[in-house]
């Protein structure tokens, strides 16, 4: 197929005056793939989508107003919280030392009753073979799953078909088995066997295995869509595999993010140290007490949303930098792929698109406090009002998370800002009559399912080397459990990374396909069969496209 010769460095959108532009689905245009079920638009119509790429050049700076009013957030959590460590009470812990004294009226301190902090720590006591067990499990687990997650992409990569299809029993095998390992622990346990009863027993051992008939239905049901799953996969594992400094650049986002924390819980932890130790009076008798100034619990309020919005923030960043970084590979027209990609993605994340990503963090951490807010209502109350609302808020906010989950990938792409990337992207996928409903929903299952099975393989060799090496009893398996835990976090962040590549890769595609173009061929092999927008297809049409 051959490509056009376009300049990437052109500007985002063309001068929509200018009506010498050939049309999209011109049938005697070269250079122009056309795709069944693509909708025919009005040629002065697509002029204005000639030129959605990648934009190489110089980007200017979108939605300013939100990185000014989150540097402001930051300025002023900081400053009281430098201000409340100087004038931070060094009583406050020290509040039982203190006696009120009747001929001032006031709490005195009393040195003699001070715990020194050599008696603080002797108050702590631990097993030492369970604390060492512990430490080195987990830091053999932090330090082999790096080398686990390449190992896990190349599988991927080289046999995405027999990983995903090896890993399917065991979707059912690893929870029947802990479902009955589970009874059959309980049922010789005296303990357990008196807190459950057997009716009890064989109730949960049922009702896990309806569960697991679920699980298995569902794959059935779905059967037909594994198959271009296991290609979708396998090409944004291809497209990772180009971009492994990814694996260095994100970690230390992410690490980036923990430092920039640590002076905002310390000065959480001082803020409580504000007040004074004033008496009080109960049923006649004084006593002191630990009176807290009225604007800390303000602070840790005002603080909280800050770190909020900080993490949300720094997550639609990573996501900015990976779509950046795999846009460039996808339209880069040289095999050696592109040059500083990952450079450029974290400049333009954290320059001109801040702005942008601060407002997609913003809605973002909106969306998890009034989500907060909503569950927390569904345990104060019911009825039937509050189940419609509640219903209606949700349906609401998974809106606003899906309509976020496309705009910023294509705001990485082109450089504009929010509300002109979420409409243009809404636009791309309805010309192109795509639904993105399936790329989302069978992939991350999927890969969902293969960490699990990994992750508890793990686990299970954990247990078998800490009971051998060890004389450890129920503590193995706590030490298991973590290390299964830990393993689930490194992988599940491998996951969110190749969700966001398969998502990047699908906007790219759809910008191909807008275009007329095929910059990377295997790409447009596999997506070319994903299932038409059915609402989009009889809206163009009146009847089904040919790739339904």
């Amino acid at each position: 197929m051959e490509k056009t010769s376009e300049d990437p460095n052109k500007s985002i959108l063309a001068d929509p005056t200018n009506t010498t532009t050939q049309p999209l689905l011109d049938p005697i245009t070269p250079h122009h793939h056309y795709y069944p079920g693509q909708s025919s638009l009005d040629p002065e119509d697509q002029t204005q989508y000639l030129q959605i790429s990648y934009n190489f050049g110089s980007r200017p700076f979108k939605d300013l107003p939100f990185v000014i009013l989150f540097t402001l957030l930051v300025l002023c959590t900081f400053g009281f919280g430098i201000f409340a460590s100087v004038h931070r009470n060094p009583h406050h812990s020290h509040v039982s030392s203190f006696t009120y004294n009747f001929t001032s009226s006031s709490c005195n301190l009393e040195k003699s009753n001070l715990l020194s902090s050599s008696d603080f720590f002797s108050l702590y006591s631990s097993d030492s073979s369970f604390l060492k067990s512990l430490i080195w499990t987990l830091v053999v687990t932090l330090i082999l799953s790096i080398p686990f997650v390449l190992f896990v992409l190349f599988l991927l990569k080289r046999y995405t078909k027999q990983i995903v299809y090896a890993s399917l029993p065991f979707f059912v095998i690893v929870p029947v088995f802990l479902d009955i390992y589970w009874f059959v622990a309980c049922t010789v346990s005296s303990k357990c066997s008196e807190d459950f009863p057997l009716a009890y027993r064989i109730l949960v051992l049922a009702f896990v295995l309806l569960l697991i008939g679920l699980l298995v239905w569902i794959f059935v049901a779905n059967w037909h869509r594994i198959e271009l799953t296991v290609k979708i996969i396998g090409v944004a594992s291809y497209a990772l595999s180009r971009n492994l400094g990814l694996f260095g650049v994100l970690p230390a986002l992410t690490l980036g993010l923990l430092a920039y924390y640590a002076p905002i819980v310390v000065f959480l932890v001082f803020a409580r140290f504000n007040g004074e130790v004033v008496p009080k009076e109960k049923n006649g008798e004084y006593y002191c007490v630990w009176k807290q100034d009225r604007w800390v619990p303000a602070y840790y309020t005002f603080a909280i949303l800050t770190m909020l919005w900080s993490a949300t923030s720094m997550i639609e960043a990573q996501v900015y930098v990976i779509s950046g970084t795999i846009a460039q590979w996808y339209f880069n027209k040289d095999e050696s792929g592109p040059k500083r990609s990952m450079r450029s993605a974290l400049r333009n994340a954290f320059g001109p698109s801040s702005g942008t990503v601060c407002f997609s963090g913003l809605l973002i951490a909106v969306v998890r406090m009034v989500r907060s807010m909503v569950d927390n209502a569904r345990q104060e109350g019911s009825g039937i009002v509050n189940v419609i609302l509640r219903c209606c808020v949700n349906s609401l906010l998974s809106a606003v998370e899906f309509v976020n989950k496309f705009t910023i990938n294509f705001a990485a792409i082109t450089g504009e800002a929010y509300c002109t990337s979420a409409k243009m992207t809404y636009e791309l996928l309805k010309r192109n009559l795509l639904s993105p409903v399936f790329v989302e929903t069978v992939s991350t299952r999927i890969l969902a399912g293969i960490i699990f099975v990994l992750s508890t393989v793990y686990a299970v060799l954990v247990f078998v080397v800490v009971r051998a090496a060890s004389h450890l009893g129920v503590e193995a398996y706590f030490i298991a459990a973590l290390a299964w835990l830990l393993l689930m976090v490194v992988l599940g962040y491998f996951v969110h990374v190749l969700d966001n590549v398969i998502d990047t890769v699908y906007v790219c595609y759809a910008i191909d396909r807008d275009r007329g173009e095929v910059c990377k061929q295997e790409v447009h092999d596999v997506y070319v069969h994903l299932p038409i927008s059915r609402s989009h297809s009889s809206a163009a049409y009146g009847a089904r496209s040919p790739l339904v």
